[in-house]
């Protein structure tokens, strides 16, 4: 049994603790602990769909020996600024896969990834570390998906896309072939992807036009 704590207690923290849960089901692997939050964000003793709020990063670095990390915060870069306080810790990251999902053997996994309930991954596609992909996605063959990307529920990924580190792709989403969406983008809800989207921008739309352009390093802030 590995002891999992997760970072992170609002709504996609309770589905991470789904996912365990599933996966428990299929075979006792996990032992769900607690969840990690600054104090702003929920107080210590607190019950959360029947696990305590252990407490912040304080309490991690006390007890980083004794457990497995995974964070469940959706947007990639505060999930990105959450694990650098992690790795400062030199946590242990676990990978948790919901058991309805399809991978095939040519899929490889980064660390601290999250695929949830009903999703489908086919062949030769690279997931980097922190990644989340949510309820009922698809990804097809030859995608590259970079560290600290987030696929909301039901986004649909065609081949040989590219989606360079933290880009975050909104619910019911589409993304053509052979595509890039650069690093630290974000793609708008319900957005037909047709054309390479830029580095730090916000594209929105059928098809998906950038609306907004930030600065590099924005995510740091």
């Amino acid at each position: 049994m590995k002891h999992v704590v997760i970072i992170g207690a609002g709504g996609f923290g309770r589905e991470v603790l789904d996912v365990i849960d599933a996966c428990n089901l299929v075979q006792k692997t996990y032992e769900p602990i607690g969840f990690i939050v600054d104090l702003q964000f929920g107080a210590p003793g607190t019950v959360v769909n029947d696990i305590p709020i252990l407490g912040g990063f304080d309490w991690l670095a006390r007890h980083v020996n004794d457990v497995y990390v995974v964070c469940a915060v959706g947007p990639s870069h505060q999930r990105y600024q959450l694990i650098e306080r992690a790795k400062e810790l030199k946590c242990r990251f676990i990978n948790l896969i919901h058991p309805s999902a399809i991978l095939t053997r040519w899929v490889s996994i980064g660390e601290g990834t999250v695929i949830t309930a009903g999703c489908i991954l086919t062949n030769q596609i690279q997931i980097g570390d922190h990644v989340h992909i949510n309820l009922d996605c698809t990804v097809g063959h030859n995608v590259s998906i970079k560290d600290f990307v987030t696929l909301a529920p039901g986004v649909h990924v065609s081949g040989n896309v590219v989606m360079e580190t933290g880009c975050y792709i909104g619910t019911g989403a589409n993304i053509i072939e052979k595509l890039k969406i650069g690093e630290w983008s974000i793609v708008g809800a319900g957005s037909a992807v047709v054309g390479n989207i830029p580095a730090n921008s916000t594209a929105v739309g059928v098809p998906a036009k950038v609306v907004k352009e930030r600065e590099v390093g924005w995510y740091l802030k």
